[in-house]
């Protein structure tokens, strides 16, 4: 039996275990991702990046890679009885600070791959074909077991298993599961049909027989049919689509991938274990693809949790910075499970049978946890807020953002009155008088969240901020 040693184990190499792995890596921490897969996913699943996701994707240098592959979208419209009902696209409109107004519909396969590619070139390759057996967590670290009889110590532990997650279940978190008795099909395939295509989502509805149309890269269609029973067949999908088309019609002339789902929503009761076991993703919340916002929200679990684990190991901040993992995105979790869970209800109870027609007006309303955009963390009218996004002489302020700092920004032309410490970038943003933040010194996370802020006359507070850190973990320090 043989024994390792890494700052991180990520068990599960689906999207979320994958960036947790790279955010992890260009932070300078050593990570080790297991899946018992045999390679990275190559069709299926998620379908589409949100505005929020793409933001976040610049601050790492990985949108340029994605971004032509996809196609934009930002619109929705409604056809009952083979009617054009409406077109909705407003919810864009009022979101400030956004550059990129739409979704990119890309499925989750290019996400997997790229990131897959990544680590693999960073010398930090995924372990397929092995399982974790178990998990022990002490004082000083975990050991995790893995299928190959090896043992790895590690810092932190990581479960981004999924749904059935074993990491969740070996570590006795609860996960109770509602399930509301709705079952979608999907189909992603080449069709041939007499209705226009646009790239915007298209809500059929006939009767009760709801059908959304997804446009995504290349020449590639996707279909969510919502079935009425538990066992149906792929010419039952087709009619379904058919009958909810009418007049017009489409056969599939190459199907890349079929597949169904039975509704679960539940978020997990932690979302950390001694300190040392988080979970992101699915592993800790499960709801509808009603909104698309799973791999969303796990994407963004894993930018809020990783420069947490590298600041409490590399620079000396307390514990308690950790935990505000769970504080921070186990609210935004249970307000997805609800945004979801009203637009998948919404598909089978109408109480004026107008169903599609409710959808959009769900969307609408919750166009903030939808786009990304919207979620926050606290009430203050800065902190906790993500840094809004605009143009500056050069570029854009989110191109001066780099995953690896805190970044100070500072809106004129004052110079900081402190010393910052390493793991803070300073950019200056002289004769800022077009900008949200004018007159302002911003402290962003590296998740591109406002910390703190200041005026440029006094930058106290921002001072502080970094200050309470290193003197809380010199308490955590010399009492141990």
């Amino acid at each position: 039996m043989s024994s390792l040693e890494t700052d991180v184990v990520i068990v599960g190499a689906g999207p979320v275990g994958l960036m947790c792995a790279f955010l992890g890596r260009l932070r300078g921490m050593r990570t080790l991702v297991v899946d018992k897969s045999s390679s990275p996913l190559q069709v299926g699943r998620a379908d589409a990046l949100n505005a929020r996701t793409l933001q976040l994707l610049e601050v790492v240098g990985l949108f340029d890679a994605l971004y032509p592959l996809g196609k934009p979208c930002n619109t929705s419209s409604v056809w009952a009885d083979g009617k054009f009902v409406s077109r909705q696209s407003t919810w864009w409109d009022a979101l400030e600070g956004c550059f990129h107004k739409h979704f990119l519909m890309l499925g989750q396969a290019f996400v997997e791959q790229l990131l897959d590619a990544k680590l693999r070139a960073m010398d930090a390759g995924v372990r397929r074909n092995t399982r974790v057996s178990d998990i022990a967590v002490t004082d000083t670290g975990c050991f995790t077991t893995l299928s190959t009889g090896e043992t790895v110590k590690s810092k932190f532990v990581i479960g981004a298993d999924g749904s059935r997650s074993f990491v969740r279940e070996l570590l006795g978190v609860g996960f109770e599961v509602t399930r509301p008795q709705i079952v979608w099909a999907v189909v992603d395939g080449v069709i041939a049909t007499d209705f226009v295509k646009v790239p915007e989502i298209i809500v059929f509805q006939a009767d009760t027989s709801d059908v959304a149309w997804i446009p995504r890269e290349g020449d590639i269609d996707r279909f969510y049919v919502r079935m009425d029973s538990k066992e149906f067949s792929f010419e039952e999908v087709v009619a379904k689509i058919n009958r909810a088309m009418r007049p017009h019609a489409l056969r599939f002339d190459e199907v890349k991938w079929f597949s169904h789902f039975s509704v679960k929503e539940s978020v997990a009761e932690r979302y950390a274990v001694h300190d040392r076991v988080f979970l992101a993703g699915d592993a800790c919340h499960i709801h509808s693809v009603n909104g698309g916002q799973g791999l969303n929200t796990g994407l963004a679990d894993a930018f809020n949790l990783m420069w947490k684990l590298d600041m409490v190991e590399s620079h000396g901040a307390p514990v308690a910075l950790a935990r505000t993992y769970e504080e921070e995105r186990k609210p935004v979790a249970m307000s997805v499970v609800a945004t979801s869970g009203e637009l998948t209800r919404s598909t089978k109870f109408s109480a004026s049978g107008t169903h599609a027609e409710d959808y959009v007006k769900i969307v609408e309303r919750r166009a903030g946890n939808i786009t990304g955009m919207g979620v926050c963390y606290g009430e203050h009218p800065l902190h906790g807020r993500r840094l809004f996004d605009f143009a500056l002489e050069a570029g854009r302020v989110y191109s001066a953002l780099d995953y690896r700092f805190f970044t100070l920004l500072v809106f004129g032309d004052a110079e900081p009155s402190f010393a910052p410490p390493a793991f803070v970038k300073v950019v200056q943003v002289p004769d800022a008088k077009s900008t949200p933040y004018d007159g302002l010194a911003l402290l962003v996370r590296p998740d591109a969240y406002i910390a703190s802020s200041s005026s440029l006359e006094d930058m106290t507070a921002i001072a502080t901020y970094l200050a309470a850190s290193a003197s809380a973990s010199a308490r955590e320090r010399t009492s141990k």
